[in-house]
């Protein structure tokens, strides 16, 4: 805690701390950076939002699009009070978002239609409670990270079978930004102490935020494509303003 700053919400609760000092610039955000590093990911998933609105894409990606909202909020609340029942605002999210991507990923080729929403809906659900009531960390990301691994081969299929170059582009563009992002997460996480003793701190952590912002959003583009591909939309990539990828498609007159 910096000198002469109080704690507006008391002592940390928190199963997790990150390599920034608390309460540097105000009493009441205790890690500044990670927490005005969400933004980003609001502002691109409202971006997404916005055009999966406008082109009437299925629901599943509007839900999409608000849960990466929902989860840098949640983020934003966890860092700034460093709280116990905040922490779970950003890891619950956290696992309902990649139960969404699982359910987007497979449901084309899932069969039985129903059971696939109502089985991730409840072990969403059963998570939530479950977490509500033990705390555990190392547990936590053991299982964020096979649900983050079931994802990646079928990411992978739909990369191998789009032919269009722009939608391989996004598809690289994910690829690089969670590999930038890990490499981030882990230098704040394993060499906290190393950096704590540098005259300044490269905020790995924050930077892991606008990272996965920008994974976020280029994972849903690049799904909206291929679901595109897949109704018969004839989806193209185009850019917003000349920098950020958006799909745009055209449905048929039936339709």
């Amino acid at each position: 805690m910096a000198d002469g700053i109080s704690s507006f919400w008391g002592p940390v609760t928190s199963t997790t701390e990150w390599c920034e000092k608390n309460y540097v610039y105000s009493s009441y955000i205790a890690e500044f950076y990670n927490t005005t590093s969400n933004i980003p990911c609001i502002l691109l998933a409202l971006i997404g939002l916005i055009n999966a609105l406008s082109q009437r894409f299925e629901k599943r990606f509007s839900v999409l699009h608000i849960s990466n909202m929902i989860l840098a909020i949640g983020s934003m609340l966890f860092h700034a009070t460093l709280q116990h029942v905040q922490q779970q605002s950003d890891e619950t999210p956290m696992v309902w978002e990649m139960l969404l991507y699982i359910y987007i990923l497979y449901s084309p080729d899932w069969h039985y239609r129903s059971t696939m929403p109502t089985f991730l809906f409840l072990y969403g659900a059963v998570f939530a409670a479950v977490h509500s009531q033990i705390r555990f960390s190392v547990g936590f990301k053991v299982h964020y990270a096979i649900l983050c691994l079931l994802c990646i081969p079928r990411m992978y299929k739909y990369y191998i079978y789009t032919q269009d170059v722009s939608a391989k582009r996004i598809a690289k563009l994910y690829a690089v930004t969670l590999f930038l992002g890990s490499l981030c997460w882990l230098f704040d996480r394993v060499l906290c102490n190393e950096v704590s003793l540098w005259p300044f701190n490269p905020q790995g952590h924050a930077m892991w935020h606008v990272l996965m912002g920008f994974n976020s959003y280029f994972a849903n583009t690049f799904l909206m494509f291929c679901r595109a591909q897949q109704l018969g939309w004839a989806p193209k990539i185009a850019h917003f303003m000349g920098a950020l990828p958006y799909v745009k498609i055209e449905k048929p007159k039936s339709q």
